[in-house]
């Protein structure tokens, strides 16, 4: 690897990363507090958090590919302080709601899918951004910092959601996570962005066909894209039967599921915090296959609990399910904002935030198997996922190459 990873990294990224922390946790507050506070204070069930869940992830389907022509259209900044915003604005209402007596659940999934916008359109303009304010040599190092906070907010969120729901109260966490949005608002305000070309004036169908029609035929970029499609269903064939099976099989409590569940949390930061250095002494090809490789592991390990039921083997599988494939998001990033000419970066990143996607498909497929044949079918059936996400990488080219590629900086059209 010829890269110099320990390039030192921009104040304007020192910005940008700071304020996807706070982006982040803020995030990850609100979805670990919003359904707390439909059951509690406004007596929702099931069907009622089912819905919530529904409109806090439908707009990843819906929006991420607008957002992308958003991003290449506009300044990629702007777009992630305006989304930032839009998120605190439906915190904000929230708070207000819930303050005057007046919110319902209902109007707390609407504030959430409007929040969930802001989300995507952040999500999407981010990685797009950050090749304009690190050299190539610094990719991966930022791409693992940029990690490193949504990890740390993924592991820590949840649970400062629900103490603060338990310690003060639902509005009060709403305006905790209100206050970290804003506070993400300001950081992006500090940021300056290079200046790019204006983008020639043409239907957006013909911008999406253009993102699309790149990423399909790239020989690097189609396999990662197929490889995580793959993953993602996979791992929520696993997800949708985990708990049953771990409460009834594996005779765990609710605070030993929690405790195993954690595992993935904590394998996600690890695998931020060494992510840079693996780069460093790696060929690229190799650290892009460690993530689905790992993946195929665990899901064997997690087979191997049918048969020796152990809360260890289920939490060594997370852990690995988690380290694994946190390096592959880094390492794939990184090889995608260098392989994608820049005016194109908002629509590839979008299109591979579609690839989450998969995630209701695995979901309906671990239901429906684990309600027919039972959870060990659905184990097996997620392992046959991970085995062949994994053959996908491994006999692409992309696990051939042996540094980062050149960075494609043309011009913008």
């Amino acid at each position: 690897m010829h890269a110099n990873i320990g390039t030192r990294l921009s104040s304007a990224f020192k910005r940008l990363a700071w304020s996807n922390l706070a982006a982040q946790s803020a995030e990850q507050v609100a979805l670990a507090a919003t359904p707390i506070v439909a059951v509690i204070a406004l007596g929702a069930g099931t069907a009622e958090i089912g819905v919530l869940q529904t409109a806090q992830t439908l707009p990843f389907v819906l929006f991420a590919i607008p957002a992308g022509l958003l991003a290449d259209r506009l300044s990629r900044h702007a777009v992630m302080a305006g989304a930032e915003a839009l998120r605190a604005m439906s915190l904000i209402a929230v708070l207000a709601l819930a303050a005057s007596g007046l919110l319902t659940w209902p109007l707390l999934a609407g504030l959430g899918f409007v929040g969930a916008c802001g989300t995507v359109a952040f999500s999407v303009a981010a990685p797009s951004l950050v090749p304009s304010l690190v050299p190539s040599g610094a990719l991966a190092a930022a791409n693992a910092r940029i990690e490193l906070a949504r990890t740390v907010a993924f592991a820590a969120g949840p649970a400062l959601g629900g103490a603060l729901v338990g310690w003060i109260g639902g509005s009060a966490a709403s305006g905790f996570a209100a206050a970290l949005s804003v506070g993400a608002v300001i950081l992006l305000a500090g940021v300056r962005e290079p200046p790019r070309a204006t983008p020639a004036s043409r239907s957006p169908l013909a911008d999406i066909r253009e993102g699309a029609r790149f990423l399909f035929r790239h020989s690097l970029l189609r396999p990662v894209f197929v490889t995580q499609f793959i993953f993602n269903t996979a791992f929520f064939v696993l997800q949708a039967m985990f708990v049953p099976y771990a409460v009834r099989r594996l005779g765990l409590s609710a605070t030993g599921v929690g405790a195993t569940l954690a595992s993935y949390g904590i394998g996600m930061v690890v695998g931020a915090l060494i992510a840079a250095r693996v780069m460093r002494h790696l060929a690229i090809g190799v650290v892009i296959a460690i993530g689905p490789v790992a993946g195929l592991v665990a899901s064997v390990v997690m087979v191997a609990t049918i048969w020796a039921p152990s809360a260890l083997l289920a939490g060594l599988s997370f852990f690995l399910m988690g380290a694994g494939p946190i390096i592959w998001v880094i390492s794939t990033t990184t090889l995608r904002q260098t392989v994608t000419p820049p005016h194109l970066l908002g629509r590839v990143s979008a299109l591979n935030i579609v690839a989450y996607g998969a995630r209701p498909i695995g979901a309906a497929i671990g239901a429906a198997v684990g309600g027919l044949y039972g959870a060990e079918a659905c184990l097996v059936v997620a392992c046959v996922g991970f085995l062949i996400q994994a053959v996908t990488i491994l006999i692409s080219p992309v696990v051939r190459l042996a540094r980062q590629p050149d960075m494609d900086r043309p011009s913008a059209q």
